[in-house]
C-alpha cells in the first residue's frame, strides 16, 4: 500500500510503498477515508536530530477517519464497515488518568512505549492504518469523513481548551482567539456555540480575518501590539476574561498576557517553532490569572465534538488533496498558505 512518510531528519514527506497491514489481537484495521494535516506535523519535521524522538520512517497523520476493514482476535464493539474517526492520544487504559477518561494525560504511555498515530506510531496518511484498540474509535455515522477527520484534533483540542474556561464565559464576557488557522477558526465557532462571550479574533492576514468573521467572530483585528488597546477599549479597560493562543510564537506569547484581565484564563494551545516562552510571575501577568498549556482532549469530548458537527453547529474549513498531493499540501502548510485544514483523501 502507499503511505506518506517522514524518512530522514531535515527532509520533506514522501509518498512511498510500504507493506500491507493486517490486524493482530485486539487491533482494528481501517481503510483510511480522510487524514488531516496539522502544524504539529510540521513542528515534528522541523526538529533537529537531537530532539527528534518519533522514529524513522514515520507514517504521518494523527487526524484520521476510516472504514473498519478487519478485526483482530478478541475485538468487540465495532463491526466491519463502520465509519469512524480515531481518537489520537492513546494511553495505557489503566492508570489513574486513563481510568478517568483522560488518556491524553496517561501517566505510563512513555514508560510503555505507547505513542499516538502519526506521532510515533504509524499514522493515517496512508491507504490503511492499524488502531491499537477499539476504544480509540468514535463512530461518525453519515458524517462526511473529510469533515470528520479534522475533528479529532482541530475540533477536539480547542473544545478541550474552551471547556476548562466555561465558568468564566457567561453573558457579557469577552474571549480573545489569537490565530484563526486550523484550530483557531474552530475555537471561534465553539465559543459562539458553547458560551455567551463576545469573541475577538486576532490574526495577521486578511484571509484569516475574513475567515474569523465568516465563522462568527464579533470582532476581527490585526494581531499586533495595537490590539491591546483595542481589546481594552472593547472591555471597558478590563481586558478579556479568556485568551486562547492558537499560535504559540514568541510574539503571541508576549501579547497574550497584555490582553487578559485580572482573574482571567490564559491558555496556550499553539506550538511555535524554536523555544518560545512566557514570563509568568508576580507583575508578569495580571493577578490570579490561570495559565494553562493543555494537550489534545478527552475521548468523551471527541464524542461531543462529533455530535456538534452532526448537528451542523461546528464545521472545519477544509481543502482536500490526493495522497500524491500530500507533499505539496505539507509545503503549503509550512508556508502558511492553507486556509483552515488540509485533508488528504487516499
Amino acid at each position: 500500500m502507499r503511505a506518506v512518510q517522514y524518512r530522514e531528519i531535515g527532509g520533506r514527506p514522501e509518498v512511498v510503498e510500504v507493506e500491507d497491514l493486517s490486524p493482530g489481537p485486539g487491533q482494528v484495521l481501517l481503510d483510511v477515508t480522510a487524514a488531516g494535516l496539522c502544524h504539529s506535523d510540521d513542528h515534528v519535521m522541523g526538529l533537529p536530530e537531537e530532539e527528534y524522538v518519533y522514529g524513522l520512517p514515520l507514517t504521518l497523520g494523527h487526524e484520521g477517519a476510516g472504514r473498519v476493514a478487519a478485526l483482530g482476535e478478541g475485538v468487540s464493539g465495532v463491526d466491519v464497515g463502520d465509519s469512524v474517526v480515531v481518537y489520537g492520544p492513546w494511553g495505557c487504559g489503566r492508570c489513574v488518568r486513563c481510568s478517568a477518561g483522560q488518556e491524553n494525560y496517561c501517566e505510563r504511555a512513555a514508560e510503555l512505549g505507547i505513542a499516538p498515530p502519526g506521532l510515533g506510531a504509524p499514522g493515517a496518511m496512508a491507504e490503511q492504518m492499524l488502531v491499537d484498540d477499539a476504544r480509540h474509535l468514535v463512530p461518525i455515522g453519515d458524517l462526511d469523513p473529510v469533515a470528520a477527520a479534522p475533528l479529532t484534533d482541530a475540533g477536539l483540542t480547542p473544545y478541550h481548551a474552551v471547556s476548562r474556561s466555561l465558568p468564566k464565559l457567561g453573558a457579557g464576557s469577552t474571549a480573545v482567539v489569537i490565530g484563526v488557522g486550523g484550530l483557531g477558526h474552530v475555537g471561534v465557532q465553539l465559543l459562539k456555540v458553547l458560551t455567551g462571550a463576545r469573541v475577538v479574533a486576532l490574526d495577521v492576514g486578511d484571509a484569516k480575518l475574513d475567515l474569523a468573521r465568516r465563522v462568527g467572530a464579533d470582532e476581527a483585528l490585526t494581531s499586533s501590539p495595537d490590539a491591546v488597546g483595542a481589546v481594552r477599549e472593547l472591555t471597558g479597560g478590563r481586558g478579556a476574561d479568556v485568551v486562547l493562543d492558537f499560535v504559540g510564537l514568541q510574539a503571541t506569547l508576549d501579547l497574550a498576557p497584555q490582553l487578559v484581565r485580572v482573574g482571567g484564563d490564559l491558555t496556550v494551545v499553539g506550538i511555535g517553532p524554536g523555544a518560545p516562552s512566557m514570563a509568568v510571575g508576580f507583575g508578569r501577568v495580571p493577578y490570579e490569572v490561570s495559565v494553562l498549556v493543555p494537550y489534545w482532549g478527552y475521548r468523551q469530548e471527541l464524542l461531543e465534538v462529533v455530535e456538534l458537527a452532526q448537528r451542523g453547529q461546528v464545521a472545519v474549513e477544509t481543502e482536500t488533496f490526493t495522497l500524491d498531493e500530500a507533499p505539496t499540501a505539507y509545503q503549503r502548510l509550512h508556508e502558511g498558505t492553507l486556509t483552515g485544514r488540509g485533508v488528504v483523501v487516499p
